[in-house]
């Protein structure tokens, strides 16, 4: 837990519901153990979706169409979905909820995996969610980059590992190791690029925010 836990239920008492789909798709995804954005974390994607008004949003890591059914609840009417998932098991699920939302037509669902995706998709975008590999950030980084309109906003979800990522390499377990170190790069990498002006903002499980800058 980043922030105390006292804090966190607080402001989880605070939330509403974001209505019987969402609230059905978060009860399936308790009892099945799929992991989906955390509460504080669907207030404030939503809020920068509202903020930025995006007419081109890409989700890597649909997993069963949470993130991407509360992005279109508030995103603008023009603004259009891709989200790319490469859990087969799952895609039937997210399609089957992305229908049950009336949003076939706004949110385009990509089978497969984003690293192969991402090179064959030819439009740009102003919004990016990456929610999908930890260990492959670098890698949707260095792909997405170019595909991201000046000004255009990137978020990244759980970049702080439970707070294990300020630990040294060898403080994680060991199966941990690899994914520690291939974010802590993804955090220096991203903090410094001159394309990208970026905060890292501890909510949920940590997240950063970028903005495309362009270089002049």
């Amino acid at each position: 837990m980043i922030v105390d836990e006292r804090i966190i239920t607080f402001l989880h008492s605070l939330e509403g519901s974001n209505g019987e789909l969402c609230d059905n798709i978060e009860e399936y995804a308790r009892k099945n153990y799929v992991p989906i954005i955390r509460k504080e974390m669907e207030s404030f994607l939503k809020v920068m979706i509202c903020i930025k008004k995006p007419k081109r949003i890409l989700e890597l890591g649909t997993a069963i169409g949470y993130s991407a059914i509360l992005m279109s609840q508030v995103m603008p009417d023009n603004c259009h979905i891709t989200t790319i998932e490469n859990y087969d098991k799952r895609i039937p699920i997210a399609l089957d909820n992305i229908k049950k939302a009336g949003m076939e037509e706004r949110i385009t669902l990509i089978e497969g995996d984003a690293l192969s995706v991402i090179p064959d998709i030819n439009e740009t975008f102003d919004f990016v969610f990456m929610d999908a590999a930890k260990g492959q950030y670098m890698n949707y980084l260095e792909l997405i980059i170019d595909k991201i309109d000046n000004g255009g906003v990137i978020i990244s979800d759980n970049v702080l590992q439970e707070g294990d990522i300020v630990k040294s390499r060898f403080g994680v377990e060991r199966r941990n190791r690899t994914i520690h170190s291939r974010m802590r790069e993804y955090l220096y990498t991203i903090k410094n690029m001159p394309e990208l002006e970026t905060s890292i903002v501890p909510i949920g499980d940590g997240i950063t925010v970028s903005v495309k800058k362009g270089i002049k």
